[in-house]
């Protein structure tokens, strides 16, 4: 076929693996999701703890990175010192495990759907953070978009008809506390050039984040726990449930390593407007038209923004290119000035 043939062929297996990656980000982040609902609602499953559920992933997901890193050695380690994992990672592991506790307890008191409504304020809390510390420019245009995001969330929550107001609060709570750890990994890891893939993330921030969360499960859930005395843990409800946790933080990985954060961000909107489909259709949760309505607007905001980003990210590019060009150009001059005086001299 050539090597236009090639070239098609080759373009053709980078989509069907891209989409590939996002189908199975989107698989299990749905997964997750469902699975915790699951487990801690009351008219389910019937296990709310949400300190307690997290910790177990947690335990699991540390157990596996590092039986993976230690033992069979299978990814290298990162250099880490006791400065920087004191100075930078036990900060972020603390914001990390706030934020799960926080959104896995939500769950007890809202729906799926509106949950997923709320989380679309996650880009709104990314930058006003960045721009809180200085890691984002002020620009307008980014404000009025970031307001529209808000006044659709607003919109959906006026709309809601099971709306809770402590669960509202865990929810954006959550997402403040997300928001603010994917802000300090840009600031304390990779400004210094630390990068974490999900094993050695797991390796360092699981156990960090096992720690925290010892201090309110002790305080919240163990009295609770000591008086369900016919409570038996099920290994294969929870070790499935961890795994798909696991799970998913490589896929994470390999979807933003495979393609981009940007891309995650699009499919992540794909992946909200299935879960809310999925609370009405399956779980009979009520999603009601101005709920739509509102998410219908803060959803034009988010893909505004993200379309805002991919733009940003091609004039970089485009710019990373003319500089390099220019650079060619100009040792080119300098080795035709160079042959031309080397010519004069003979």
């Amino acid at each position: 076929m050539g090597k236009g043939g090639s070239l098609s062929e080759g373009v053709l297996k980078n989509i069907i693996l891209s989409y590939t990656y996002v189908t199975i980000w989107i698989f299990l982040s749905f997964t997750v999701i469902i699975y915790n609902k699951f487990i801690l609602d009351r008219k389910m499953y019937n296990w709310p703890f949400p300190i307690s559920l997290t910790m177990i992933h947690m335990c699991f997901c540390s157990s596996i990175a590092f039986f993976l890193v230690t033992i069979l050695k299978m990814v290298e380690p990162v250099q880490m010192t006791r400065d920087i994992y004191f100075k930078s990672v036990v900060p972020i592991g603390l914001l990390y495990s706030i934020s799960l506790w926080l959104s896995n307890s939500a769950y007890i008191y809202l729906s799926v759907s509106f949950i997923q409504m709320l989380k679309a304020l996650m880009p709104v809390a990314v930058y006003s953070i960045g721009v809180l510390f200085k890691k984002e420019g002020f620009k307008s245009q980014t404000m009025v978009n970031m307001s529209s995001i808000s006044f659709g969330v607003a919109i959906a929550a006026y709309g809601e008809a099971r709306f809770n107001t402590w669960g509202v609060m865990l929810q954006l709570g959550a997402v403040v506390f997300e928001a603010t750890r994917l802000v300090l990994i840009q600031i304390l890891l990779t400004s210094k050039g630390i990068t974490f893939n999900p094993i050695t993330s797991l390796y360092y921030v699981a156990p960090c984040c096992l720690v925290f969360l010892t201090i309110p499960w002790v305080i919240v859930e163990v009295p609770r726990l000591r008086e369900m005395s016919n409570f038996e843990l099920d290994f294969v409800v929870f070790g499935t449930n961890s795994f798909c946790a696991f799970a998913l933080n490589l896929a994470v990985f390999l979807l933003v390593g495979k393609t981009s954060a940007l891309t995650m961000n699009v499919a992540g909107v794909v992946k909200d407007w299935l879960l809310i489909a999925f609370s009405w259709s399956v779980i009979k949760d009520t999603v009601t038209p101005v709920n739509l309505f509102g998410y219908g607007i803060a959803f034009l905001g988010v893909a505004y923004y993200n379309h805002a980003k991919l733009q940003a990210l091609k004039a970089k590019e485009a710019e990373k290119k003319v500089v390099e060009e220019a650079g060619k150009l100009l040792e080119e001059n300098r080795g035709d000035d160079g042959s031309r005086k080397n010519e004069s001299s003979s």
